[in-house]
């Protein structure tokens, strides 16, 4: 009677390159499917009118942008002083 053991071993499967080609393709096709599909926003024309509006007319910087700016203008000074 044969004994059996566990084997954890990698098995690797020997395939032809034109095989292992087309998976290839078809894998890259569909991330790239999924990528395009995450970075779409869809906007209703009312949502859109509302960003284009917004960029053409930006509201006043309030107080706490405006600080935001300067702490960010006085850490890149530092580097620049001391690095």
């Amino acid at each position: 009677m044969a004994s059996t053991s566990p084997n954890d071993t990698r098995v690797t499967a020997r395939i032809p390159a034109s095989v292992k080609d087309t998976l290839q393709k078809a894998a890259v096709k569909e991330a790239q499917e999924v990528i395009n599909t995450e970075q779409l926003i869809h906007l209703s024309p009312q949502d859109a009118d509302r960003i284009f509006s917004l960029i053409e007319n930006p509201p006043a910087p309030n107080q706490h942008l405006k600080e935001a700016i300067k702490q960010h203008q006085a850490f890149f000074q530092w580097i620049m002083d001391n690095g």
